[in-house]
Parts: structure tokens; C-alpha cells; sequence
């Protein structure tokens, strides 16, 4: 099995991406931090008669990675009780990929996909959080990739993901082929 992380913090060793490495460790699979890409905002261009005009940017090159993986793992923190506007983007622009692309099977080869979310909150994330995995789970469901689990963290400051016993322990589970 091929895993793939798709980190979207802004920040380096965030206490989203502490987490992530218990669950695949930075020397298994392929870690993807969206911060060091540009992706450009969609532009809803879904009903045009032309279709989405392109767009210069790293998305295509972000989508390559993914459809070469078995696996995908979404890191993410919470931003106002929803995932960080890295991954939004990352996510919105599929809209592109499945209207007008080189990717006529994009939703058939993420139907294969097992997919992982792990996000970290410091404001209540075992309830606040509940809704942004739950927009994850609707995300797979529209394309049929298998939900396979999530982790929520809870952590402020810096640093403070490594006082979450209970987060680390079940990262270094969630993924049963991924070890520690």
C-alpha cells in the first residue's frame, strides 16, 4: 500500500503535522506540504459553455500525486471550525479536474482510494471538530472513497499536541499497514 499525507498548515512541525508523523511517520509515504505549492482559488466556471479556463498553478501536479497513492491521509487544523484554506483549495479546484481536465477516470480512481483525516483544535475539537469530519465523510462519499477513520487532536499553542496521550495513541493505529 502507497500512502500519501496532505498537510495543510501553514505552519512547520505544526501540532497538526506532530500528530500526522505518530500515524505515517515522515519516512513512510509521501508527505505533500500544500504550503510550499500554489494553488489558485476556483472560479466557478462549472456551467460555462467553454468549461474552466486554465490555470497556472500546482494543482495538476498536486492531483499526479494523489492518483498515484492507494492511500490518502488530510491533515489539516481546525481554522474557524473548518479545515485550514490550504486543503480548501486543494479540494475546491476538483471541481476543475472533474468538468475539464486530462483526468476523464478522476472520480473512478478515487472510488479505489482509502482515505484518513486527522485535524488538531484547541477550542472544544472532540465537538467543534465533529462537523469538519463529517465534511470529510461527505467528500468521500461523493466519490465514493472509503471513509476508513479519523483522529481529532486537541491543542493551542505551539507544541501542545504532545501533552494529547489519547491522540498520539490512536494515531499509531489508525492506519493498520503504517507503522510507528
Amino acid at each position: 500500500m502507497s500512502i500519501i499525507v496532505f498537510h495543510g498548515s501553514t505552519r512547520r512541525n505544526s501540532n497538526t503535522e506532530l500528530l500526522t508523523y505518530e500515524a505515517v511517520p515522515k519516512t513512510q509515504g509521501t508527505h505533500v506540504y500544500l504550503r510550499d505549492y500554489t494553488i489558485h482559488p476556483i472560479i466557478d466556471q462549472r456551467h460555462d459553455i467553454n468549461g474552466f479556463t486554465p490555470v497556472n498553478d500546482h494543482h495538476t501536479k498536486l492531483i499526479d500525486q494523489l492518483l498515484e497513492h492507494d492511500t490518502v491521509v488530510f491533515a489539516t487544523p481546525i481554522y474557524w471550525y473548518s479545515m485550514s484554506v490550504l486543503m480548501k483549495l486543494f479540494i475546491d479546484r476538483w471541481s476543475q479536474i472533474l468538468r475539464d481536465s486530462d483526468y476523464p477516470d478522476f472520480r473512478e480512481k478515487l472510488s479505489q482510494k482509502d482515505v484518513y483525516v486527522i485535524i488538531v483544535g484547541g477550542d472544544n475539537p472532540f465537538i467543534k471538530g465533529l462537523p469538519l469530519i463529517q465534511q470529510f465523510q461527505y467528500i468521500c462519499d461523493f466519490y465514493k472513497m472509503h471513509f476508513a477513520g479519523y483522529i481529532i487532536g486537541k491543542a493551542s499553542k505551539p507544541g501542545d499536541i504532545l501533552n494529547d496521550t489519547r491522540a498520539f495513541k490512536a494515531a499509531s493505529t489508525l492506519i493498520p499497514f503504517a507503522e510507528s
